[in-house]
């Protein structure tokens, strides 16, 4: 027992220093939500004062004396398991903009991963997963190194360290989300992580191709999660050359009826026209999307009609080859004479380019003026010009009905005889029988 008088002091209020960090991070978890938020601030300024003076000695020049321990503690704070702590998490977004950080912040979020889902035998755990991803979602990645300039403690070692170095942050960000996407996702959450990955996720990662297995899961779980996959599948094809085996097939099994209907209809059919936009296709594949998507046709609303006629039209000017589907005669009398099957999966067997497109045929007498209108423009040779999409795909229903109302409606010429009292006209069948 030789420690002086100070040092059993100051043993003493390091203990006590503990139980205040113990007692704040219970309180982060309070009913009520103005004692968490005072909890998170006083941890935050807990960490900016520990990292100015460091409760450890600094052993040699490149150690690191950031507390990341105590970051811990508030990250964990914010991730709990059983309910939602997005307020809380928004509170926080504002010291995500420090570099360091952001940069401890990442490590500290994969670690929790992994110590929470690992004991999950891969069942989702909703809330837990929701709260991740309320936190890394909205992160801002540094584009430039020269962008790294805001930290919230800077020190004097921290040149040599990797908090400086963007491939640093690069490498901890890639391992957050890849260790964040192995594991099995809530329904809902597939779709969030789709809409912002192709954006916010692959341009700062190392390697973006590490991402296909979670877009390949994804692509296959069907429905609006395909649809929305198809984003990141296209980076990773387009910008890293991936090759993806039996991608047409899958995308020609996504056309299905919903595909007119989905809130996500104008970022699939911007997609689709990109990846049919290559003129090495056979013109099997192609005749075999426009008689899927022309059958499909025949049950869509307006709106999307008017999107999807002049999307097949552009797919005649680029594969000259599938005119035989207009120019062939007006279709079988029966429909079930239509060579094309349509419940074929593989393209190359749904004998599309021997039957005829007498789908649009039909739509040429449409309810709707416009739509029986840009229906029959395939009775004309097309231009070689195409159709400019992009003021289409967003096209909606009330868009459609605002349009007609606001309409001015010209003297339309009609042929009539005036009438001449109630029961005054000629060869009228009431006039025959009563008199007034």
């Amino acid at each position: 027992d030789n420690y002086s008088a100070e040092d059993k002091y100051k043993i003493w209020m390091r203990h006590r220093y503990k139980d205040c960090v113990g007692c704040l991070a219970e309180l982060m978890g309070h009913d009520a939500f103005r004692v968490k938020e005072l909890s998170l601030c006083t941890l935050m300024k807990f960490v900016e004062l520990e990292a100015r003076y460091p409760l450890i000695k600094v052993e040699w020049k490149g150690s690191l004396t950031f507390p990341c321990e105590l970051l811990k503690v508030v990250v964990d704070g914010l991730l709990p398991l059983n309910e939602d702590a997005s307020l809380l998490i928004s509170r926080f977004q504002e010291y995500m903009e420090y570099d360091d950080i952001r940069y401890f912040v990442i490590k500290a979020v994969t670690e929790s991963i992994g110590q929470v889902m690992q004991k999950t035998k891969e069942r989702p755990l909703p809330f837990y997963q929701q709260n991740v991803f309320s936190l890394i979602s909205p992160i801002n990645m540094p584009n430039k190194e020269c962008d790294m300039v805001k930290f919230m403690v800077k020190q004097d070692n921290w040149e040599e360290l990797k908090v400086s170095k963007l491939q640093a942050h690069k490498q901890a960000f890639e391992k957050m989300w890849l260790s964040f996407l192995k594991h099995k996702l809530p329904t809902g959450l597939y779709k969030k992580v789709l809409v912002i990955l192709h954006d916010s996720v692959l341009p700062y990662m190392n390697e973006p191709t590490l991402m296909i297995d979670f877009l390949t899961v994804a692509y296959g779980i069907g429905g609006a999660i395909s649809l929305l996959a198809l984003n990141g599948l296209f980076v990773l094809i387009h910008q890293h050359n991936l090759e993806y085996p039996d991608f047409y097939k899958k995308l020609y099994s996504l056309l299905d009826p919903s595909i007119y209907h989905v809130k996500y209809r104008a970022r699939f059919f911007h997609l689709a026209d990109l990846f049919l936009s290559s003129s090495h296709l056979p013109a099997y594949l192609v005749a075999a999307f426009i008689k899927r998507l022309s059958r499909l046709a025949l049950t869509a609303p307006p709106e999307a009609l008017l999107m999807v006629i002049p999307f097949i039209c552009n797919l005649f000017r680029r594969h000259p080859a599938c005119s035989v589907l207009v120019h062939r005669p007006s279709g079988p009398e029966d429909m079930s004479e239509d060579p094309y099957i349509m419940e074929e999966k593989e393209p190359s067997e749904s004998r599309a380019l021997e039957s005829s497109l007498w789908e649009i045929r039909s739509l040429q007498d449409h309810y709707h003026p416009d739509v029986a209108k840009a229906a029959a423009i395939l009775n004309q040779s097309l231009s070689e010009i195409e159709d400019d999409l992009s003021g289409l795909l967003e096209l909606s229903a009330y868009e459609l009905f605002d349009k007609e109302v606001k309409k001015k409606a010209v003297d339309v010429p009609l042929e009539f005889e005036q009438v001449r009292g109630l029961f005054g006209k000629k060869n009228d069948i009431f006039a025959e029988h009563f008199t007034l």
